[in-house]
């Protein structure tokens, strides 16, 4: 008899960026096939800036210790696992890699529950030109709306996360130039990346209203922050031509003893939403989580952002004029430091720079947990 659809989540904690021998000793134990692997997500301590090669140090790592097992090049382990890491582990993060299996199939009967499934894809290779622009937002989001129609879901919300390492394909002097004759200057950088690759997720989950979708066009990228996705977590990086995607979702053709959730921060500051949605997953807590509690949690992944209009609850923050510390680092530490003080738990997966996801100065925030009743597994 061929086995439900089921994800199982393993979380090991890092010495440095090329430490995976807490993979290593999953894999030597059996505990863990890496041909069951879909996805590894991961915080290094870099400064998460363009020239922070701990995450690709980490990447390699991981790159020579699945290629055997998975009888592939090293070049070839990320078309078949992909590898999402964000660097930056200030204040007290722990860096850690959260390793994400799954096996089986759909069960062809509801189940009385929804337990967690992912879907993974990619987007067409973008031009230059399209970055920024609604081209991308429109392909993110019929790759989105691929991925979930195999997922077996009732509802678009269904989904909690949608994680995505967004494309910036290199360009020439010559496009540069063209693009500028056309008055139409490349939008080829992180920011804008980041932007359009999330207003693709809220277009492909219907998270915008009519009024929203009648407003979305190139020139609201970037610029009208009034929408936003509040499931959308995007990094981006130079050089990669297509959009990698992840899909975390709840699923009740599914089985295993995870489940997901997710809230939207309406600050760096809300610690009621994230208590009202770990409340929604079984764990109610009016301060702390307990031991016992935190035995059930898996994963916290977030986004946070230094609200760019310079305040906070209407009072003045200076991350954005401090020219000794860069507001990336502020707000990822702020915001770790508010999720860890209600969970207990240090490693957060916290990424910064949040275009489009969630309110200004707010942002997504996805929780994986262990049903209750299922143990604390791995």
């Amino acid at each position: 008899m061929t086995a439900a659809r089921t994800v199982e989540a393993f979380r090991f904690l890092t010495s440095g960026p090329s430490d995976v021998s807490g993979l290593a000793a999953l894999l030597q134990a059996g505990a863990l096939r890496a041909d069951d692997l879909i996805c590894i997500l991961g915080k290094t301590e870099g400064n998460g800036g363009r020239n922070d090669f701990t995450r690709e140090l980490a990447m390699r790592a991981l790159e020579e210790l699945l290629a055997p097992a998975l009888s592939l090049p090293a070049q070839a382990v990320q078309d078949r696992v992909i590898l999402s890491f964000s660097g930056g582990t200030e204040g007290v993060v722990t860096p850690h890699m959260l390793a994400f299996a799954q096996r089986g199939t759909f069960r062809t009967t509801r189940s009385s529950h929804k337990r967690l499934v992912i879907g993974t894809g990619h987007t067409r290779a973008f031009l230059p030109e399209e970055i920024g622009r609604m081209a991308q937002v429109h392909e993110t989001a019929r790759a989105i709306r691929e991925i979930v129609a195999g997922m077996h879901l009732d509802s678009p919300q269904d989904v909690h996360l949608v994680q995505m390492k967004g494309a910036i394909p290199s360009a020439t002097y010559e496009q540069e130039e063209a693009a500028a004759r056309r008055g139409q200057p490349l939008r080829s950088n992180m920011v804008y990346s980041r932007g359009a690759s999330a207003l693709g997720a809220a277009v492909a989950l219907s998270e915008l209203d009519a009024d929203g979708e009648a407003r979305l066009g190139d020139s609201s990228i970037c610029a009208d922050f009034s929408l936003y996705s509040g499931v959308a977590s995007v990094s981006a990086k130079p050089g990669l031509a297509r959009t990698e995607i992840m899909v975390f979702a709840n699923s009740a053709y599914a089985d295993g003893d995870l489940v997901i959730g997710h809230t939207v921060m309406r600050d760096i500051l809300d610690a009621t939403s994230v208590r009202a949605l770990l409340g929604e997953l079984g764990l109610p807590c009016e301060g702390q989580l307990d031991a016992a509690q935190r035995q059930r949690l898996v994963g916290v992944l977030a986004k946070s952002e230094a609200d760019p209009r310079g305040t906070i609850r209407g009072q003045r923050h200076t991350m954005l004029s401090d020219d000794d510390i860069g507001d990336t680092r502020y707000s990822r530490c702020v915001l770790s430091a508010v999720l860890a003080s209600i969970t207990g738990d240090p490693a957060v997966y916290v990424s910064t720079r949040a275009e489009h996801h969630g309110p200004l100065g707010g942002g997504p925030v996805a929780v994986i947990v262990r049903a209750a009743g299922s143990g604390a597994g791995a």
